[in-house]
């Protein structure tokens, strides 16, 4: 019976481990730069600001333009 107990333990920590480093895995994969150029701004479906130097709306919105 301990064993069983022991073993459940060791499964359910080996994958919320994987779980966790999964999440962290698919949140570095889709991060977004946090400088882009004006044609990639435009490109992403967005509008460069160059008075702000933002990046208005599409996939990189709110980032940097240089």
């Amino acid at each position: 019976m301990r064993i069983r107990r022991t073993l459940a333990a060791v499964i359910a920590t080996a994958a919320l481990a994987g779980v966790g480093l999964t999440g962290v895995t698919a949140a570095t994969a889709q991060g977004a730069p946090s400088v882009v150029t004006p044609s990639e701004c435009k490109q992403g479906g967005g509008t460069p600001d160059l008075a702000e130097n933002l990046c208005k709306g599409g996939t990189y919105d709110g980032q940097q333009v240089d």
